[in-house]
């Protein structure tokens, strides 16, 4: 299982799918950064920022006009850490930070695309939305059965120009249709509401450089994540509620997405919340159902 998972409660995705020892296939941005120096300039989110011409510059040039979307030029830790809308100069100047740059603040639907990229190629595509709560966080994302075709020659295109000699999983956020942040890995928050046989196809992606998935089912999903305040220290639920929740009509996994022997402080979670756990499933009531039983238990 070279799925290379991080967080121990996505391996439950990765057990049992055949991979050769050899392969490392990324689910973490450090990963696909050190595994993949040809196309490692993605995660300078400046670079694709420049790329697709909107106004941008590091945090000591001064935006021309506000509000400004702010964020680190690179962040391999994800969860929007550092990420902030700036409406005037004098939010400016209070949170200027080394490191960090301004960019056009976009605005439209939040994409995340999933893309099985061939030599440059696009081979495959799934897109999720995601509904936006507070401070960089996220109430939920639907997994969308259907297709985009403007936003996936636009990415397309995109992904030509600039990943020509990839293979692999890719991984871009678009807001209005252009990229804010692009990854060479695979998403691996909701695998089991891809397609049957999604990850063997990903295997092969990465062990042979084919793309082989048969035409299958494609069903709407929703992930759907709980989030607690911050300046709390939080237990994982027992084992068995947390199976009760999993047996739940319509829910296909469940995840409690922290780790309770380390402080809270040592997660990298979004300036909105810490968050809990992540339910998926294929019905949005159903999954609302779940996660009120898991908010239940942590009292928020």
């Amino acid at each position: 299982m070279p799925f290379c998972e991080a967080d121990p409660w996505r391996l439950q995705y990765f057990e049992g799918v055949d991979c050769p020892r050899d392969v490392r296939i990324p689910t973490e941005d450090p990963d696909g950064y050190q595994w993949h120096p040809g196309e490692r300039r993605i995660y300078d989110k400046l670079f694709v920022a420049e790329s697709q011409g909107l106004a941008c510059a590091p945090h000591g040039v001064t935006p021309p006009e506000f509000p400004v979307f702010s964020k680190p030029i690179i962040n391999l830790r994800g969860m929007g850490l550092g990420s902030r809308v700036l409406r005037d100069l004098s939010d400016y100047e209070r949170h200027l930070t080394a490191g960090h740059f301004w960019m056009t603040l976009l605005e439209g639907e939040h994409v995340s695309t999933d893309v099985a990229v061939l030599e440059g190629r696009t081979m495959w595509w799934r897109h999720c939305r995601g509904t936006p709560a507070i401070e960089g966080t996220f109430d939920r994302w639907l997994i969308e059965d259907g297709r985009r075709p403007q936003l996936e020659a636009y990415v397309g295109a995109w992904a030509a120009r600039h990943l020509g000699d990839y293979t692999g999983m890719l991984n871009v956020e678009t807001i209005g249709e252009r990229i804010i942040e692009a990854h060479l890995r695979v998403t691996d928050q909701w695998p089991d509401l891809y397609e049957a046989g999604w990850l063997e196809a990903v295997v092969g992606l990465y062990a042979r450089g084919e793309w082989r998935l048969a035409p299958g089912e494609r069903r709407a999903g929703y992930s759907i994540a709980l989030f607690g305040p911050h300046g709390r220290e939080y237990r994982h639920p027992p084992a068995e509620l947390v199976a009760q929740v999993r047996r739940m009509p319509h829910v296909s996994s469940v995840q409690i997405t922290f780790h309770d022997d380390r402080p809270s402080a040592s997660h990298a979670m979004p300036p909105g919340g810490f968050r809990l756990a992540v339910v998926n499933c294929f019905d949005l009531e159903a999954g609302r159902a779940a996660r009120a039983r898991l908010a239940a238990f942590f009292a928020v």
